[in-house]
């Protein structure tokens, strides 16, 4: 029987876009079947184009240059640059985009499942999401959630 990963996808900030991606494409590498499930803030990850910034103040564990009191990383720019300062490390690191690494799933089958509920919700426009997703609620991904081998909330 093929092992299965559900992913719950809730935030929507650059740095935490790539750990679901990342977890996703390496288990349907390994050949799990993967759904992710996203719900909240983690619906951005879905936009066609997107534009997703990194803030400290969301993660006060996160390594920045300059060691700065959080009102300081509160005033303008300080987000811009931070997420300029990421995007370098990235790429320094080579590391793939969001967006490649998005693609990657989906091409090796990941099935993406955006929560209805937070569509409605937010009222959330879905002409400015991805093709290739499906739409459901809770009750529908814990179908398939509740009998995977590993579910991980992100």
């Amino acid at each position: 029987m093929q092992k299965k990963m559900a992913i719950i996808a809730s935030k929507g900030t650059l740095d935490w876009g790539y750990p679901p991606f990342i977890l996703a494409s390496t288990a349907a590498a390994l050949g799990y079947e993967v759904e992710m499930f996203f719900t909240f803030y983690g619906l951005q990850l879905l936009e066609k184009n997107l534009n997703l910034k990194v803030s400290s103040l969301g993660n006060p564990g996160m390594p920045i240059p300059i060691p700065a009191p959080v009102v300081v990383q509160a005033l303008p720019g300080v987000q811009n640059f931070l997420t300029s300062m990421m995007k370098r490390k990235l790429a320094d690191k080579g590391v793939a985009p969001l967006t490649e690494l998005r693609e990657l799933c989906l091409e090796a089958g990941v099935k993406f499942t955006a929560c209805q509920m937070t569509v409605d919700l937010f009222e959330i426009d879905i002409n400015t999401f991805i093709d290739d997703i499906s739409y459901a609620g809770t009750s529908a991904f814990f179908e398939f959630a509740g009998d995977a081998n590993i579910t991980l909330y992100i």
